[in-house]
């Protein structure tokens, strides 16, 4: 093997290995790769201790925690044997809804005021904040399993619908993209539906001040009354701070009135403090017009975000509040 004026020759493995070093030393041009791979070595050496301080005792608060998880879903395991029993699908779902469950409970403390306003049987329409991910909603959905034994059907963006693999986990949980017409079908069917009239929009645009973007939709009380039925409020403090998004600057604003797709960058997943608040339901009333309807329902959950959530929202404040009770109510 040559390389310039040189020839590298070898007998065995070894001598060849070194030859290439000393080709790459040459080509590289950053010399003795030996003095190099020794730094490393000191550096591993140096820190290792550390590595070993900080990441075993994380490692431990990691089993920590999934050992509670363990313990959360162990805790109903008489529910979940009965589910799987009776359905496939109920036995998934409950087990899911476990699992939801304690995450929510171990990462954001996840309470929820006002379940008793959830009919045990009979249908309403729940219409809530869109965080800029609602995971806080995916909470509520567990807790109606576990609490209610019910499902929520829900109503979600089309875009959704795209995702690859989303399909069963879609059908199993009962999401419908929106048609008024399927809206008003679950309703009379005796169903509880979720939707949130801001929609991917209020996802994106909205931001830690907590304004309402739904524009003048009034599909929503339009389903309402064709299918009879009370719309419950709600609102969870602190969403905006467990995730965030970059969808109010001007280019992501432009790209989603474009193209309808949600690109917006969203960070976040802060361990904050979560608390869904369900208002009183707003009854069914022949004698009022879907805007009218469309306009108390904004009112009442305006209402939430003003008496139980601090404007504008802190990312900080919201982590302490996870180690005291303190919070707004008025």
């Amino acid at each position: 093997m040559s390389n310039g004026n040189e020839s590298c020759m070898f007998r065995d493995g070894a001598e060849f290995v070194a030859c290439i070093f000393h080709a790459f030393e040459e080509w590289s041009g950053l010399g003795p790769l030996e003095d190099y791979l020794s730094y490393l070595e000191y550096l591993a050496w140096v820190f290792t201790p550390l590595v070993v301080v900080f990441i075993l005792p994380f490692l431990i608060v990691i089993l920590l925690y999934f050992s509670i998880l363990f313990l959360h879903v162990y805790k109903h395991k008489n529910q979940l044997r009965e589910a799987y029993s009776n359905n496939l699908w109920d036995g998934a779902r409950k087990t899911l809804a476990t699992l939801w469950d304690g995450h929510g409970f171990i990462w954001h403390g996840y309470e929820i005021h006002g379940m008793e306003k959830i009919p045990d049987e009979g249908a309403a329409l729940i219409v809530y904040y869109h965080g800029a991910i609602p995971i806080d909603y995916y909470y509520f959905l567990a807790n109606v399993i576990i609490q209610k034994g019910r499902i929520v059907h829900s109503v979600a963006d089309h875009f959704l619908f795209k995702v690859p693999g989303f399909k069963l986990l879609l059908e199993v949980f009962s999401v419908i993209h929106g048609p008024q017409e399927e809206c008003v079908k679950a309703l009379k069917s005796g169903h509880l539906l979720g939707i949130s009239p801001g929609g991917v929009r209020e996802a994106l645009l909205s931001d830690e001040t907590y304004p309402l973007v739904w524009g003048k939709r009034k599909g929503f009380a339009q389903v309402a009354i064709d299918s009879k039925v009370p719309i419950i409020p709600m609102f969870t403090q602190n969403v905006r701070e467990g995730f965030r998004s970059l969808g109010g600057l001007s280019f992501f604003r432009w790209s989603y009135e474009k193209f309808r797709m949600p690109m917006a960058p969203v960070y976040g997943g802060f361990p904050v403090k979560f608390r869904t608040y369900l208002g009183d339901p707003i009854p069914y009333d022949p004698n009022i017009s879907a805007a009218e309807l469309a306009e108390k329902t904004k009112q009442a959950v305006q209402a939430l975000i003003d008496r139980h959530q601090i404007i504008p929202g802190n990312v900080l404040r919201a982590l302490l509040e996870r180690f005291h009770s303190r919070h707004k109510e008025k």
